[in-house]
């Protein structure tokens, strides 16, 4: 029986993890909104509830019942099923992230993680590679020139920066010397990696606002230039299926970081879900900071900036670190 009871265990993980994703992707946005329009002097979203706390659940339901339109010259099946590969690629990287230290119920531990993979790391970088493709044929089966070259942008911006995002990782994984996500987290017992490894996390930081296509780095969508960039010709819950893969690749990184350099679920006094929970708000918050701060850069300074700058000294770094660890 132990096997159906864990298979149990998983799918009650699963729709957990699932749930919270969602709940916390749907309130990001208002977060978002609110926090905006501080920064901008304004109002944000205050009539749907008080505070304007059903403000997503009126966008959900706006989303919903919106026509889904299918543009007569798109290629029907890959603009249909686009925006599900941004969506699920961004939901299945969370099942390597783990939320705690093991539970013990009934003398059986239940680890806080849906799956503890000796190479979390690559499975991570596996579905974010994959996630290329939704932004890319989303752009390209919509028979649009601005769409198309909003896919292009997004495709070419992806794939420089995940580079960048690869690299910043190895000395982490060269000081934990595993690619689990739960070892790593181990790892930082003592200390959070940031205090050892800061250009790595700088490098990280930005390289996964560029991943995530977040203002300065919003070129695949450049309103001024594209309309809305690869998904132009969306409309309806297709449109809020790109929406919810953004927010939910916010809190992908927000958890990664924590992961990797702020000792993942790791804190005082506080649960250590909790702790995981506080660490993906305050990178989210920062992200948000930034989008209302910066201006968006130029197609050449973002593409030199990844090239030129980021893996140069991700790579430099990767050699003081292995030098530092020698000695």
């Amino acid at each position: 029986m132990d096997w159906l009871i864990g298979f149990i265990l998983l799918v009650i993980k699963l729709g957990v993890v699932l749930i919270a994703l969602l709940l916390v992707a749907a309130y990001l946005v208002l977060l978002e909104r609110k926090f905006l329009a501080r920064l901008q002097i304004r109002y944000g979203p205050n009539r749907a509830g008080k505070f304007g706390l059903l403000q997503p659940i009126a966008d959900a339901i706006k989303m919903m019942v919106k026509e889904d339109l299918v543009p007569e010259a798109a290629d029907r099946m890959i603009f249909l099923l686009a925006p599900a590969v941004v969506a699920f690629t961004a939901l299945l990287m969370f099942a390597v992230v783990p939320f705690g230290s093991d539970l013990t119920i009934a003398g059986k531990k239940i680890p806080m993680v849906i799956s503890d993979l000796n190479v979390g790391l690559l499975f991570v970088f596996a579905m974010s590679s994959l996630g290329v493709y939704g932004v890319a044929l989303g752009g390209w089966a919509s028979n649009s020139k601005y769409s198309l070259l909003g896919g292009i942008r997004g495709a070419a911006q992806m794939i420089s920066y995940e580079l960048a995002l690869g690299l910043s990782l190895v000395p982490i994984v060269m000081l934990a010397r595993s690619f689990s996500l739960v070892d790593i987290v181990n790892a930082q017992a003592g200390y959070p990696f940031i205090l050892v490894a800061p250009l790595s996390f700088i490098i990280f930081v930005i390289s996964a606002m560029a991943e995530s296509k977040r203002i300065p780095f919003d070129l695949p969508e450049a309103e001024n230039e594209l309309g809305a960039g690869y998904h132009t010709e969306y409309s309806g819950m297709r449109f809020g299926l790109f929406f919810l893969g953004e927010y939910v690749h916010m809190q992908v990184l927000g958890a990664l970081t924590a992961v990797f350099f702020l000792g993942g679920w790791r804190g005082p006094l506080l649960p250590p879900v909790v702790w995981l929970f506080l660490k993906i708000i305050l990178i989210a918050l920062v992200m948000i900071w930034i989008r209302g701060t910066l201006p968006r850069l130029r197609y050449d300074q973002l593409m030199a900036l990844g090239w030129k700058v980021l893996i140069p000294a991700a790579l430099i770094n990767i050699l003081i670190t292995g030098a530092i660890l020698l000695i």
